[in-house]
């Protein structure tokens, strides 16, 4: 497939999913706002995740700068179909709503669709205290959200920085639930034969975990949906227990990638970072197994 040609600027749907983050969303929201894209040719949909604290909570967040949509069905997934769904634009972006938009992203992020049918933009990783780097978010900052090997070397995008034509989306289908559903869409798009490729300045900012209890949580949920992706061919199954079996020895490997790192300061960060990637590999084989044994 060939990249779409846009006769003009094209008017922008962006889709920023929600679920009992108001906080977030509101600095989403005034990023968004402050965007280089002409103002009148994007709009931005909310859509709830049927949030406990309720439509009237979230709309007063919005304060205006959104169209906001209640989704029933849980899940990111359903979240996003539902966004799509409300919106108008000729292309689709897609950011969670604890991210927050560089000045250029929309802009950066159009003008890659000149070039590749689809992209994902690049993921910053924030901390709250950066003088205070707990060892958790210094491993999150060598270690997450890092999209450009996503695209490049295993074939996806995650649907927090993602571009795609309206038409495209419509094609493909939308996002599934119960599975990593940005790699499963990913997927589907190239099978569909469109191309995939990485927008580098096309830039949000997301929060690194702070805690074990939050990176276990964040993991717990991506060893499900990735087992949940392997369903139905045994290939895959196969090739997830290989990987399931070489996680304690790639911690070795990867201590590599954190000595060398750009993104941590110091001796202490480095050496908390290498702590957090044995323990969270061990747990990770541990996990991995659970989910295996419970099918048999």
């Amino acid at each position: 497939m060939t990249a779409v040609r846009f006769a003009s600027t094209p008017r922008v749907s962006v889709i920023v999913p929600h679920y009992r983050d108001l906080n977030g969303l509101a600095l989403c929201l005034s990023k968004l706002e402050q965007q280089s894209y002409p103002r009148d040719r994007f709009e931005v949909i909310v859509a709830d995740n049927a949030s406990p604290e309720g439509p009237a909570a979230v709309s007063e967040v919005i304060a205006g700068r959104a169209h906001l949509v209640v989704v029933q069905l849980k899940g990111a997934g359903p979240a996003r179909n539902g966004g799509v769904g409300a919106s108008t634009g000729e292309v689709l972006a897609f950011i969670d709503s604890d991210c927050v938009a560089e000045p250029f992203w929309i802009e950066e992020g159009v003008k890659a669709l000149e070039s590749f049918d689809f992209v994902g933009g690049r993921v910053r990783v924030l901390v709250a205290e950066p003088d205070r780097v707990t060892p958790v978010e210094a491993f999150e900052r060598v270690f997450a959200f890092d999209f450009k090997t996503y695209i490049e070397r295993k074939g996806f995008t995650g649907a927090g920085n993602l571009f795609c034509p309206r038409a495209l989306f419509d094609q493909v289908g939308g996002f599934k639930t119960g599975l990593s559903e940005d790699v499963e869409w990913s997927r589907r798009a190239q099978a569909a034969g469109f191309s995939l490729g990485y927008a580098a300045r096309a830039i949000v900012g997301h929060p690194a975990r702070r805690s074990w209890s939050d990176l276990v949580a964040k993991w717990k949920r991506i060893n499900a949906e990735t087992w949940g992706l392997s369903a139905g061919a045994s290939a895959r199954r196969l090739r997830w227990f290989a990987r399931t079996l070489l996680l304690p020895a790639s911690a070795v490997v990867h201590t590599l990638k954190v000595v060398a790192s750009p993104e941590l300061s110091s001796i202490g960060q480095r050496l908390g970072a290498i702590g957090v990637l044995f323990r969270l590999r061990f747990w990770r084989f541990g996990d991995s197994l659970r989910l295996l044994f419970s099918a048999t």
